[in-house]
């Protein structure tokens, strides 16, 4: 951990596939300093992600403090990803950190004294938002020391990835989602829409990464072999999804975000066919007198959030290949 680097930022992941990728380019970038990690239960169990956060981090010979957080969603029981991911979430390969433990701090206590210490740091959030909405529900104020916060989660414009309303982070834990939504944070949204279709590491392109021959190459296609098969038996596309480090590729280079807006936002709470899914006011209607009963909490209590609905893609894919080299 540099703490040299004016840069300052927090990770909260449910560490998975693509989840370790994404830290990879954290930790191995010489633009940021990654001042904690906390872990979240999402993709895997709590102490799956934590042993999974702990190994790339061993594997990138870093010396950032992993805390482990919340085991399951505000109120729900969690319901994982291990038919994508793999039952240990990085594709049942084996890997275990060697010598690194998380560290004693709740993952929640961790996040507040992260961002009291560093005012202005950047937070990114790679799974639900659990641990971060146990954080504000405690310091609604931490809003204000926050001067990004890029949350991978939603499905703005289009059909989910985990029901046909919903993406996985935000229907997994809705209830944490809506507090995050409602807060003053600044959000971006990095939707799971920007990581389909060209943004896909295609087959010529997971051998390119290869070809690279460094354990940063081998681990990132190794470790999603798994999640490339699922995710072609849900969408018919080839190649491997990476929305996590997509989303950590925009919080690394803003300028990666070609195509913008801010909305107000929040997310469906119940239990029916819409649960967990992502509702922007493109429009700008929320305001309205007919729908001001139900959006009055966002719009008198919350701000307006960006919404990132196209990102450079070859410069996107540039940074990969960088930060595996």
């Amino acid at each position: 951990m540099n703490s040299d680097i004016s840069r300052k930022i927090l990770i909260d992941t449910d560490t998975a596939s693509d989840d370790a990728v994404a830290l990879i380019m954290a930790l191995r970038s010489p633009d940021v300093s990654v001042q904690a990690i906390t872990v979240v239960a999402g993709n895997v169990s709590v102490g799956q992600g934590t042993r999974n956060a702990l190994y790339t981090v061993e594997l990138c010979g870093a010396d950032v403090p992993v805390f482990s957080g919340a085991t399951a969603p505000l109120v729900r029981p969690l319901e994982d990803a291990s038919w994508f991911h793999g039952q240990d979430g990085l594709g049942d390969q084996g890997y275990q950190p060697k010598t690194r433990v998380h560290e004693a701090v709740f993952a929640v206590d961790a996040i507040i004294a992260t961002v009291e210490a560093n005012p202005g740091i950047e937070i990114i959030t790679l799974g639900p938002l659990t641990n971060l909405a146990l954080a504000l529900r405690r310091r609604p104020d931490l809003a204000s020391r926050v001067s990004r916060c890029v949350v991978m989660g939603g499905a703005p414009c289009c059909e989910g990835n985990v029901t046909p309303a919903s993406e996985y982070n935000f229907w997994v834990d809705p209830e944490a989602a809506r507090v995050v939504l409602r807060s003053r944070l600044p959000i971006e949204l990095v939707g799971w829409q920007l990581s389909r279709g060209a943004a896909v590491v295609s087959g010529r392109e997971m051998e390119e990464i290869l070809a690279l021959k460094t354990k940063f190459a081998e681990f990132a296609i190794r470790s999603n072999e798994t999640a490339a098969k699922a995710y072609l038996t849900q969408t018919g596309e080839e190649g491997i999804a990476l929305p996590d480090p997509t989303a950590m590729a925009i919080l690394l280079d803003p300028a990666l975000s070609l195509v913008a807006s801010d909305h107000y936002m929040d997310v469906q709470t119940d239990s029916g066919i819409t649960r967990g899914m992502s509702v922007v006011d493109r429009l700008g209607v929320a305001g309205d007198a007919r729908n001001s009963s139900v959006w009055s909490d966002v719009v008198e209590h919350g701000r307006k959030q960006t919404v990132i609905w196209e990102m450079d893609i070859p410069v996107w894919k540039q940074a990969l290949l960088r930060a595996l080299r």
